[in-house]
Formats: C-alpha cells, structure tokens, sequence
C-alpha cells in the first residue's frame, strides 16, 4: 500500500486565506503588515525566493519592502540597512535572506535584528525562548514541518521521532518543537553510526541533512510518517533539471504512512508561515489581535 501524500501545497493555501482574512481585520484597524526582504548579491536561487516572498506578500494584503544590495555590499553597509528596519515602525518582520556572501558573517548580521521583528527565528533570543517553550517567534521549516505533521491526525504523544540534520535552522529548533510534542527525540547527524539502523526505529522521520536521497526506502519503518526538508536540484544528461528531497521518494512511499512530496511538501509551508510570523509579529507588537 502506498502513503499518504502530504499536500503541503494545498495546506499552504488554506493557510494564506486564514492570514489574509487577519491582516484584513488588522487593516481595518488602521495596521498593515509589513515584511522587509534583504537580498545581497544575485544568487539566483535567492532571487526566485524573495520574488515568491514578496509576491504572496503582496497577495496576503500586506505591505511587502524589497531591498537588494549589490554584491560587494560589505557587512557594515548590511548592518546600517538591518539598524535602519529596526527602527522603521512600517517594518513588522526583518528576513535577510540567506546565505550571505563569505565575507559578511551571518551571525553578526541576524543577531542585528530586532528579536521582534525576527520572522525568521533566528535570533538568539528567539532561539532561547523556543528551546525553553516560553515563547518566541519559531523557523518558519520546523514550524510549517509541524503543522504538517499535525495534519495526518496522529497521536504524537510517545513516538519516536528521529531527524535527520543538526542545524540551527531546521534540525535544532525542530527537535525542540517535537520534545513539547511529547515525542521522543533523536537527533542524527554526519558521525551518527548505523544510520540507516536509526532511522528504522523512527515513527516520525523528518529528513534535513541536505543530501540528495541518501534516505532509502529500506530505511523507512512500515507506516511512518516523514517530512522530508531537504531541497536538492539534479540536472539531467539533456540539462534539464528536478528538485528532489533528501528522501528516495519512490522508494519511501511504498513503505511509509505519510510523506511530504518534493516538491509541493515543505517548501509552500515555509513561505506561508513567514507570512503567519509577520502577523503574528505586527500583532505583538502594536498590541492588537487578529483573531477577535
């Protein structure tokens, strides 16, 4: 039997309709959301991100604020744009989009933004109260990888959860967000032994590691449920290209409950919830609500 297909493309939808019909309400009051884009350099990868950014940006009712730096911008120039958001009262969400050029350390420059107006979650800050579940504006992966996961209608209380990937961007935060789940949580890595022997203990899989479909469908326990984060372009003999996810798709979905396509999983999430961040972030702090 096959698996489930998470629709995260469809998901993402509904989503977008619940967030503009709460920047409605919130224009209504006299706010208007707005979400600050930094892009330097012209990777084009980063270039049709903050292109998709800004225009379901604009879609969602929101004010959308666009600022490309040339290449050789250097970190003190980026530092003075990010000071210059901080205090710009239009400007509800921060997001500098990543990576940065070499020569400009990124730490340096999200630790910059205002921990308010960090719709990303990468601010220490923010990364403190997450880890502690007091609170905090939570990576819009991990956060989109949960409503995700919530939406099979599992009861996550108790199972397994193994994830695959250590960073501060998706591994680490996404490890907090299952613990509160009440899941048990192992995190593999590059120097994890027997991986393939983890992750066949795991009932929930969340692939991030990066690496084209090193997961294969052997390694997957019978009706687990995997997420699968990762984003890899592959070209073909004839040029052309495929995204394809750090799980061996076809080989999974013969054996797992439910599983997140690449692409059409993860990815339409990730932008939906920078766009819930940004609500959730004007509402904080101009001291309305939404949802009354």
């Amino acid at each position: 039997m096959s698996a489930h297909i998470i629709d995260g493309k469809a998901q993402a939808a509904r989503l977008r309709v619940i967030i503009a019909g709460d920047v409605a309400k919130l224009v209504g009051r006299g706010i208007k959301p707005g979400l600050a884009v930094v892009l330097v350099g012209s990777d084009p990868a980063s270039q049709v991100y903050v292109h998709s950014k800004a225009k379901q940006t604009l879609e969602a009712g929101m004010a959308s604020f666009e600022h490309r730096l040339p290449p050789d911008s250097t970190e003190a120039e980026l530092l003075t744009l990010i000071k210059e958001l901080n205090h710009d009262d239009a400007v509800d969400g921060i997001l500098v989009q990543l990576p940065l050029p070499s020569d400009i350390n990124a730490d340096r420059v999200l630790r910059a933004i205002d921990p308010a107006k960090d719709v990303d979650g990468f601010h220490p800050i923010n990364v403190g109260l997450v880890a502690t579940g007091t609170g905090g504006i939570v990576p819009c992966t991990p956060l989109g990888s949960m409503m995700l996961l919530r939406s099979v209608g599992a009861e996550l209380s108790g199972l397994h959860a193994v994830i695959v990937g250590r960073s501060n961007i998706v591994g680490k935060p996404m490890a907090q967000l299952l613990l509160k789940e009440g899941c048990t949580v192992t995190v593999a890595h590059s120097k994890t032994r027997d991986l393939p022997a983890l992750v066949r203990t795991a009932d929930i899989l969340v692939a991030a590691a990066g690496r084209r479909e090193m997961i294969r469908g052997e390694w997957i326990k019978p009706g687990a449920i995997v997420i699968d984060v990762g984003i890899n372009r592959v070209t073909d003999d004839a040029g052309g290209s495929r995204l394809t996810g750090d799980v061996a798709f076809v080989e999974a979905v013969e054996t797992a409950g439910a599983i997140t396509p690449v692409p059409g999983g993860v990815g339409p999430m990730t932008i939906a919830c920078l766009l819930s961040n940004t609500v959730d972030a004007a509402t904080a702090r101009r001291g309305s609500r939404a949802h009354d």
